[in-house]
């Protein structure tokens, strides 16, 4: 086996490898955008952006957004994993939790937001229980 015909099979083997981890993240999307449905029957936009990546057990990861006073949020969280618990809250920039509501089920977590001014907030994302070392993770969000 010549050089190129070496590094190909490297490649192929690294784009196998890949994209489960890919399909994972986008499984997870899918399940935010699911429990998005009935908000969008409410007049919620959801936004094409979304954030996504995988944690431990009991592991945070803090997502910053800038939110607009006059605006309502919703922000919905999905992993493919289905028995795990995950959850997300939303802080200020002084640290003070600023839902409105929030809510779990399996393999969901959702929390609504009114900010009473316009600024950074932060998201924090979280992996409670889960069966998987690493479990895949997405966030979606809307707004009206």
């Amino acid at each position: 086996m010549n050089a190129a015909t070496r590094f190909a099979a490297v490649c192929l083997c690294i784009a196998f490898l890949a994209n489960p981890a890919l399909a994972t993240v986008d499984d997870a999307f899918s399940f935010a955008l699911q429990a998005a449905e009935p908000y969008v029957k409410e007049g919620f936009t959801i936004r094409e952006d979304y954030w996504g990546g995988d944690l431990a057990v009991k592991t945070q990861k803090a997502v910053i957004h800038q939110l607009f006073k006059g605006n309502e949020y919703w922000f919905w969280m999905g992993t493919d994993v289905e028995k795990a618990t995950i959850s997300v809250h939303v802080y200020d920039s002084d640290g003070n939790l600023a839902e409105n509501d929030h809510w779990q089920k399996p393999h969901f977590a959702a929390a609504h937001v009114k900010p009473k001014t316009t600024g950074s907030y932060y998201l924090i994302v979280e992996v409670e229980k889960s069966d998987q070392v690493r479990t895949h993770w997405a966030l979606a969000y809307g707004f009206r």
